[in-house]
């Protein structure tokens, strides 16, 4: 998971013509900690960066350890990180609950992000919100029961996931579902985004694959069909809330008006993506807004506010780019985000190379360090999933942009 604005989105308008700014130095202190609680997990996706297994790790971190990242991060004052407790499936551990209590009474935000399986319980979402976590998160990666269980591998958890969705929503908590967008799933994104408008979810969440993991076996998109799809993403976020992962270039698509004009024309995924939505019977606004539901999107990336930590406590821009800056047993995790050399290499827009070194969004998008470091080897080389050439001149521009 990556979300969870586990806070309320934006107001729909409130940064028209802009992406959000941290309040804050994002070199000094994260805003949002992904934190891998285990990599135990009853599915067995095709896509897992994780590369998921059915037992815990002996060496997992002991929930002591959890608690003292948990301390570390609260120690920096208002405003504290948002934390998302994932996996693996964090509701393999008996201990979670005591976990979210311990974070939210220091002041921290808390999410968590379980696997769609029998453990998702009206009970244990409940005992979840009475702990003080804020949201959830889910996946779902098709709109039928067909193709999702075939991605992850398991007849049933389609089922599961969807009654997770509401029961995650009847015990109060906030609901972003997680979808990924690969050359075997990109057909099924208009069946879920319908659905994800049906069941109410707060956010859709929508992960370009980077070919780390299991994932490395499937099919990114390519550039051409990256823009396709976040056009057609953009489209769908004029009735919900709509935010993607490892795809920062679709920020491009909520800058200025001048900015909008240099998409490519549509091609035939987008158009086959709208087609499929249309039979659908597309997706009708919220009912209690009657402005669109745009969410601005927030100028944060791995390593620029973003940081993960791993069941054994290695810490690394994200969990899809599992290069290691430190580890939360030896050195403290605010010590390692505010000092490692690679995370502040890469919060360093003088350190991109190509297009994404010349580009004028560098600041606010930056590329996708991930999928940079998966395609290439270079973390700092340009992303080869983006599409758009800067102009020559670009160089040090600066995109307009709105606070957080």
């Amino acid at each position: 998971m990556r979300p969870a604005d586990a806070r309320p989105a934006a107001r729909a308008g409130r940064d028209a013509g802009g992406v959000r700014r941290l309040r804050f130095d994002a070199g000094a202190r994260p805003f949002l900690v992904l934190l891998e609680l285990t990599r135990s997990c009853e599915l067995a996706c095709a896509h897992c960066r994780a590369d998921a297994i059915r037992t815990r790790d002996p060496d997992e971190l002991a929930g002591d350890e959890v608690r003292a990242v948990f301390e570390d991060l609260a120690s920096l004052g208002s405003p504290r990180p948002i934390v998302v407790l994932t996996g693996g499936d964090p509701f393999r551990r008996s201990d979670l609950t005591g976990l979210v209590a311990h974070g939210a009474r220091l002041g921290l935000t808390i999410a968590v992000s379980p696997a769609g399986t029998p453990r998702a319980t009206t009970g244990r979402f409940a005992a979840l919100r009475e702990a003080g976590a804020g949201a959830v998160s889910l996946s779902i990666d098709a709109g039928n029961p067909r193709a999702h269980d075939a991605f992850r591998r398991v007849i049933g958890s389609f089922d599961w996931t969807v009654a997770a969705v509401r029961a995650a929503r009847a015990a109060g908590l906030r609901v972003q579902v997680n979808t990924t967008a690969s050359a075997e799933t990109v057909l099924e994104l208009p069946g879920v985004a319908h659905l994800v408008a049906s069941l109410g979810a707060s956010l859709w969440s929508v992960f370009f694959l980077v070919p780390v993991g299991r994932g490395a076996r499937l099919g990114a998109l390519g550039a051409p069909e990256t823009e396709e799809v976040l056009a057609f993403l953009d489209d769908v976020s004029d009735a919900m809330p709509v935010k993607t992962t490892e795809a920062p270039q679709f920020r491009r698509f909520a800058t200025t008006a001048e900015l909008r004009g240099v998409h490519p024309p549509r091609g035939p995924l987008y158009d086959e993506l709208h087609r499929r939505l249309a039979a659908l019977g597309g997706i009708e606004r919220r009912a209690e807004t009657r402005a669109p539901r745009r969410r601005p999107p927030l100028a944060v990336g791995d390593a620029r506010g973003v940081v993960f930590v791993s069941h054994v406590g290695d810490v690394s821009p994200s969990g899809f780019l599992p290069l290691v800056a430190g580890n939360v047993r030896e050195t403290p995790l605010t010590q390692i985000y505010a000092q490692a050399p690679l995370l502040a290499a890469l919060r360093d827009p003088d350190r991109l190379r190509g297009r994404c070194g010349r580009c004028e969004l560098r600041e606010i998008c930056g590329g996708s360090r991930a999928q940079a470091w998966a395609r290439t080897g270079d973390p700092f080389a340009e992303d080869p999933s983006c599409s758009y050439e800067p102009p020559v001149e670009a160089r040090g521009g600066r995109a307009a942009v709105a606070p957080a």
